[in-house]
């Protein structure tokens, strides 16, 4: 996905109304502190839009992330924060199980769970009252970073076991620090939505660094200008080397000046 522009356009509360939206949209679904924040804001390139907090609970309402004008990012409350009360746990289901009745251009909906743990029971719940309500969710196993690469398949049959996931469902591993999963769940994305061609596949860099160069871009050009120096002067190129080259050359000079003598 080429990420060109966003916008957060939507706030929804309690009491809202969801809005019928003109493209569509795909919904990410996670219990408080899974990383879903962190997630959304690594997919728009950005690094604060989403807000992200320590304090658990903190998505209270269901926001939506306009990208490009084609497609929204729509963010859920997240569930199972112990401390919340009793009363906010249920206008947090109400709310989402009433934007999953409601939207007509909702498409598809992931799931996040923390790839270091067993999935809760709120996690269990979760994805099969998402099954109930006829969307078959994408997993997202969040925090790949926080283990070691020779865990990942283990834990990634961990999370399949625990939800009763069939042998060959994907679950896809996302990491906020490493972007690993970043292409795979846009490229889920893009499967469900309709996308014109130009905004598809992996973007060489946002719309916020159009017209700068990026560092593997600086690299590549003083690595040229090197070279190019070295062809024109004959000579090597750093100023340590260059003296060095120097030194020996007048020395050779001197010695073949005692030598006539």
């Amino acid at each position: 996905m080429v990420i060109k522009n966003v916008n957060l356009e939507t706030v929804c509360g309690i009491t809202s109304t969801i809005p019928e939206n003109l493209h569509d949209e795909v919904a990410f679904a996670g219990k408080s502190n899974v990383g879903k924040s962190s997630l959304i804001n690594s997919l728009m390139n950005r690094k604060a839009l989403a807000r992200i907090s320590a304090q658990p609970g903190k998505t209270q309402t269901i926001n939506f992330y306009n990208i490009n004008d084609a497609v929204y990012l729509v963010d859920l409350p997240g569930y199972g924060y112990a401390k919340a009360h009793v009363e906010i746990k249920a206008k947090w289901g109400q709310m989402i199980e009433n934007y999953l009745h409601v939207s007509t251009r909702l498409k598809a909906v992931f799931l996040l769970v923390d790839i270091r743990h067993e999935p809760s029971d709120d996690d269990k719940m979760m994805y099969q009252w998402i099954l109930h309500q006829g969307f078959e969710p994408v997993i997202i196993a969040t925090k790949a970073d926080k283990i070691k690469r020779s865990q990942l398949n283990r834990h990634l049959q961990m999370l399949k076991t625990g939800l009763k996931l069939q042998a060959d469902a994907a679950v896809i591993p996302f990491s906020a620090e490493t972007r690993q999963g970043w292409e795979e769940i846009w490229e889920a994305v893009e499967s469900f939505v309709d996308l014109p061609d130009d905004l598809k596949g992996n973007p060489s860099r946002n719309a916020s660094n159009e017209g700068k160069k990026s560092t593997t871009d600086t690299i590549s050009e003083k690595t040229t200008e090197k070279k190019q120096r070295w062809k024109t002067s004959g000579h090597p190129v750093a100023k340590k080397t260059l003296r060095k080259a120097q030194a020996k050359k007048a020395a050779g000079k001197k010695a073949k000046g005692k030598k006539k003598k």
